[in-house]
Formats: C-alpha cells, structure tokens, sequence
C-alpha cells in the first residue's frame, strides 16, 4: 500500500464500507510518501461533457469525474479584434489578461443571454489565417478551428480538421452570425468634446446660481454657488478634471453620507464669481455644434439624467429647451429615436426621449458618445438576438501565417467584434476553485458524483450524435478515491449499455477492475486505453509521482489489458528534459513487451501555476541539475520556459526537440509500436443507442 506514515490501511472499527486492499506495486522498502491527509468532496456538477477544440489532441469531447489528482504528479483571433468588456467599454484581444471582466453568453430559457465572464486564460499561436467579411462590412481575422456561434449553433471557420479526419459544421453563406452587431468607434474627446460633456453634466445634474440679498455688515450680498454631487464617481471625476482643465478649480467634499445599501455621496463645489462665470460661458448652447460637442453633450445629459435598463435607453428632463438639444444632438450621430410625455399634470411635465434600435443601437450609442457611469452601460439578462446585418459574404484563406490571440472564460465564449465567439486545462484549474495549485491539487479532490446522472441527459438528447469519449485528459479518472466512489465505474456501466465509444488513459492500475466492462467494449470497436509511463527508475518515479502506481504496476496494467483482449499504448508523457527523456527507449521497449502496440509522447508544459511548483521540485530533489533543466526547457520553448501555441505546446521546437522526435520515432519503429494504428479503424460509433430517459422502454 501507499505510505502516508503509517504501515498499512487497517479497518476502522466505525467504518461502514469493508476497506478494499490494492496492490499498487510499491514495497515498504520504498521511499515512503509524505503524510499528506486526503479530503474528497462531494461535487454536483452542472455538467459533464467538456468539448474540445484544439488541434494538438485527437479527440472532440471528454469527461473528467474527479477535479484535482491524489498521484501528485508534480482558438484564435487577430490582436486587434475588438472586444467587449463587462463595463460597456471595448478592448483589444491581445491587451485583454487573466482576470478581466468581459462578456460572454448563457443558455437561459429559449435564447442565451449576455452574461459577464472572467477571464481564466489568455495566449497567442502562430497559425494560417483566414478573413470571415460580413454584410455589414466586419472583417475577423482568425484561425481555421475558431467557432462562432450561428443562427444553427456553433460552427467553424473552416471544415478541415486532419487531427479528427472527419466533417464538421463550418461557415458558409448561408449562414449568419449571432452577436451585437458591429462595434462602433468612439467620437474623439477633444476640447469640443469637453465643452459638450459640461454642458449636458452641469445642465442635468449641477446646481448653478447666483444669489443677492442685503446683508448686515457686508458691503455685498452676492453669494455664487456651483455644486455637482453625484454617486458615480467615474462621471464626477470626469467632470472635475474637464474643469480643471479650463481653469477651473473646484473642492470636493462628502455631499451625503453612507447608508444602508448605498455608498457615500461626494461632490464637487466652488463658491468664485469668476469661476461661476467661466462656467456659465462654458456650458452655452454653440451656434454650430460640431460632432464631438454633440457627443459629448450626449454622454454628459446621460450620465446626468439618462438609464438603460429592461433594454431601454432613455434620458428625461423637464426642460424643453434640453429635450430639443438631445434631439439634435442623436439626429447629428444618426440615432433614431422617440419622445415620449409623462405626467403631463405636473408643474413641470416629464419628457423622455428614448433610442430605439435595440441593444445594437444602445452599444452604438455608448461606444459613439462614451458616457462616463459603467454600471449604466450593463447588458448582463439581454437577449442575444439582432437585426444587424451579420450574415456571412465570405471565408477565404490570407495565404499567411500569423499571431493570433484566444483566452478562455468562465461561460467559454466572449464577444469578439460584435459576433459571439467560442474560446478554446490541471493544477492551473484548481485556481478557479480559490483553492492551491500545489498541495490543494493533490489533496482537496471533488468527486462528481452525479456524472453518470448528466451524462445519460447528455447522451438521451435529440440532436446528440455520438463521438468518442476521451477520460484522463485532465486528471486522472482512476484516482484513488475512485475505490470508494466509483464515479468513474458508473460512467462506464452507462456507455457500455449504450455501446459508446471511449479512450483512457491513466497511470492507475485500479483500471484493471473495469475489465468486465472494457474486454467487451473493446471486441466491439468501442474501447482503447492508454497507459501513461515516464521512466522505469523507481526512484525518480517515486520522487516525480509519489501517490501513482509504480512503474513495474504499470507494465503488469498494460500485460492485463492485452491478455483482456483491450487495445492498449504506453503514453511516454510528460517527457522532462535532461531527467526522464534518456528513459523513452527503456519505456518503448519495455511496454512493447507487455502488450502495447501503441505509443506517443508529450513533451513537459510549464502552464500558469506549475511552472513554479515544478522549480520547487527540482530545487529540492535535484539542486545540481535544476539550472541545466530549466536551460533545456527554455531552448525547447524558443527561449521562454512555457509556450501556450497550438501546434509545438506539446513537442517543442528546436534541435532538442527534432532529437527527442527522432529518438522516439525510431525506437517505435524497432520496437515494433505504431505499426497497427496505420491501418487500424477508429472507434466505432455506429454501434450507439440513446438511453432512454426516466428508465421507460422502446417500443420496439
């Protein structure tokens, strides 16, 4: 057994469940493994497929029952693609980081809806570059395994796929686009500008006045009062420092203190005759109103009076005067619109005046005209559904490779140029938890116990047409804890009855309980698993894979596998430089002889949080080597010590790469491994039948 202090896992005398001995090859003369306490929760999961899209693995879709892993194992767009951040404003892709805000889409109902999305990961891959034009004149530079969504779903930019070697749904010209419509560009905020934001700020929203009154002992009685408070401070802070910029200096002082449910009022003052007169000037109604003045007059009489809310942009106020004013100002900018009277009985009527269009228009609006309050610019509930012209014109290859950006996000799509667009792993994702990368990882695991309950609604779906499951993408699907929950073996008990096809690949001998599941899978088309395998010191592998099988367990795994009549590879992975890749011949060889009649490799990522665990390892256990490891890293990286692009993240670049590619190329060929997968079929799916929903039977 594993050694965590102790010798050996007796039988508590409350415990329930009978403990199950497993034999996982190590020996008590092993190193024994640090005493690290194990918790495992109980996750309902929302969902169990993952879809994948990227071209550097050969499979579409996968499940991963367990978060976390007890073995402790130590899509893309041009940079300047617009999009859109979760306060109104717009962004290059290629400026946007981890931990941004943007929006993004959810199924709610009928129809998604718009829905702010953080930002878990971003980064950029050299690739072919396609242009999808648009009726409405947008343009998308992007890579040929992008997605976007269409009136008919997601689909890509283009059909060729040879990692998967089949069709997919691609765009064409009968399809449109779903999204916002096209981002506007905003009116420049130069002097006019300002002049403009003044005048619908101050005109809104500011107390402007002058008093005279006889005062006793004074030989005035003027008083000059200016006065703005507001609880944005966006917009207060926009309007002081256009004061300020045209000499104007003013005093802010706390207007209304906080209260429950809401923050403090500040405000902004100055009690100057001169000042007030300057003011008074500023705000003048211009003879001949350029562009940015009625932009900016927008923007000010918006942030003063206005609200878009329930998918309404409207902005009120008593003054016919300013209504007239907000009317020409979005006839100027081309804004349709409408003015609608209101408690007519009043003193002093209400009227508003609202832009009609739609949440394409209200974007124009903001991105034209720029107001300052972000929270007014909120779309998070609105349908995602547009009159704008988004229907595909073309989709032809620039003939180049370039950069090309992609992040990834919680709801896993984002707003791209007006178009909702699909972005493309497992101790970094421990992180969305709030939990440790490093010992949280291999100590705090989630247990989906309601996997094999969402994958039997996945799999009774209409539309749902069959393709192979990949298990131990993320982390392993045999852990430990598997023993005891047996998440993974109802999973499989579901996809045999259903005769769908699957691949694993694991480092635990616990797959070979499952034999009475996989064996006949496997005579069908349906099954094949790999055994992951990095060297064959017992040692190093200890110190690499503390709570793993040993190696030795792992060749017996592969023996059992073959003798079961299951197809089976050795996954040489991961391959560390100038550590583990001197074991890639002794690996081949030693798992050809077991049983496997494939093989493959991946070369050692160094993504987000591992990469200073992985330093942390080679300082402890291997100090004299850890400045020659980290060289060779970098030099299979082009020089830095992790690289994210499609196409080279898994086997490098470089001399040492080309070496490690001719070394494992060559020991298959002598050892015989490969040869079948030339020729072999893939997994089946025409075997596949739905299981039926509420356990009622067919009728036939």
């Amino acid at each position: 057994m594993k050694l965590r202090g102790a010798l050996s896992s007796i039988q508590g005398r409350f415990e329930s469940a009978q403990r199950e001995a497993f034999d996982d090859g190590w020996t008590r003369e092993d190193e024994p493994a640090a005493l690290l306490a194990t918790t495992v929760t109980e996750e309902r999961a929302r969902s169990i497929l993952s879809c994948n899209d990227s071209p550097d693995v050969p499979f579409e879709q996968s499940i991963n029952p367990y978060r976390g892993c007890e073995h402790g194992c130590a899509y893309c767009l041009a940079g300047d693609t617009k999009i859109l951040m979760a306060d109104g404003t717009l962004r290059l892709l290629e400026n946007v980081r981890e931990g941004d805000l943007v929006y993004g889409t959810q199924r709610k109902g009928w129809y998604r809806r718009y829905a702010r999305s953080r930002v878990l990961a971003h980064w950029s891959v050299i690739k072919p570059a396609y242009r999808v034009t648009l009726e409405d004149g947008t343009t998308l530079v992007t890579g040929p395994d992008h997605r976007f969504l269409t009136e008919r779903g997601w689909k890509f930019v283009v059909n060729s796929r040879p990692a998967i070697g089949q069709d997919r749904a691609h765009l064409t010209p009968n399809n449109k686009l779903m999204g916002t419509g096209a981002f506007a560009g905003a009116v420049p905020r130069n002097g006019n500008f300002q002049l403009g934001y003044l005048s619908g700020m101050i005109r809104g929203d500011a107390l402007l006045r002058s008093y005279h009154y006889e005062r006793v002992g004074r030989s005035s009685g003027e008083q000059h009062r200016f006065r703005l408070a507001l609880c944005d401070h966006e917009a207060l802070q926009r309007a002081e420092t256009y004061l300020r910029d045209w000499q104007i200096a003013t005093r802010r002082f706390v207007f209304q203190e906080a209260a429950a449910g809401r923050g403090a009022m500040q405000a902004i003052r100055t009690s100057a005759r001169v000042d007030l007169e300057n003011i008074r000037e500023l705000i003048g109604w211009p003879r001949t109103p350029s562009r940015e003045w009625a932009a900016g007059f927008l923007a000010g009489i918006f942030d003063a009076e206005g609200s878009c809310s329930g998918g309404v942009l409207r902005i009120s106020n008593t003054d016919p005067e300013i209504i007239a004013w907000i009317g020409r100002c979005l006839r100027a900018l081309e804004f349709r619109y409408v003015i609608e009277n209101t408690k007519r009985d009043r003193p002093k009527p209400v009227d508003v005046v609202r832009v009609i269009g739609g949440l394409r228009e209200h974007l124009r609006f903001f991105h034209t005209v720029d107001p300052a309050i972000t929270r007014k610019r909120d779309i998070s509930g609105q349908a995602v559904k547009s009159d704008a012209r988004l229907g595909i014109v073309s989709v032809e290859p620039l003939g180049k490779s370039m950069r090309l950006y992609d992040i990834s996000t919680e709801t896993e799509d984002f707003i791209a140029n007006g178009v909702v667009s699909h972005n493309c792993y497992a101790r970094p994702s421990h992180a969305y938890l709030e939990l440790s990368p490093g010992l949280d990882f291999e100590t705090r695991l989630f247990a989906k116990t309601n996997a094999a309950e969402l994958l039997k609604e996945a799999l009774s779906k209409p539309g749902y047409a069959a393709k192979p499951i990949a298990f131990g993408t993320n982390t392993d699907c045999y852990q430990p804890a598997e023993r005891r929950y047996r998440v993974m073996r109802g999973v499989l008990e579901l996809l045999a009855a259903c005769e769908h096809p699957l691949s694993i690949v694991t480092k635990s001998a616990l797959v070979e309980r499952d034999l009475d599941l996989l064996a006949p899978m496997a005579r069908k088309g349906l099954a094949k698993v790999f055994v992951s395998i990095n060297t064959l010191d017992r040692t190093l592998a200890r110190r690499l894979e503390p709570r793993a099988a040993s190696p030795q367990r792992r060749l017996d795994t592969l023996r059992a596998l073959g003798r079961a009549g299951v197809p089976c590879g050795v996954m040489v992975a991961p391959v560390i430089p100038a550590l583990t890749d001197k074991s890639i011949e002794e690996v081949l060889e030693a798992a050809a002889a077991a049983g496997a009649t494939a093989a493959g490799y991946i070369l050692m990522r160094l993504p987000h949080e591992v990469k200073p665990l992985f330093k942390e390892w080679l300082a402890a256990h291997y100090p004299q080597r850890a400045d020659h490891v980290m060289s060779v890293v970098r030099q299979l990286r082009g020089g830095r010590e992790n690289d994210p692009n499609f196409g080279t993240r898994m086997t490098g670049t470089g001399t040492f790469a080309e070496l490690i590619r001719g070394r494992f190329d060559l020991a298959c060929r002598r050892f015989g491994l490969n040869e079948e997968r030339r020729g072999e079929a893939p997994l089946d799916c025409t075997l596949f039948r739905p299981p039926q929903r509420g356990g009622q039977m067919g009728l036939f």
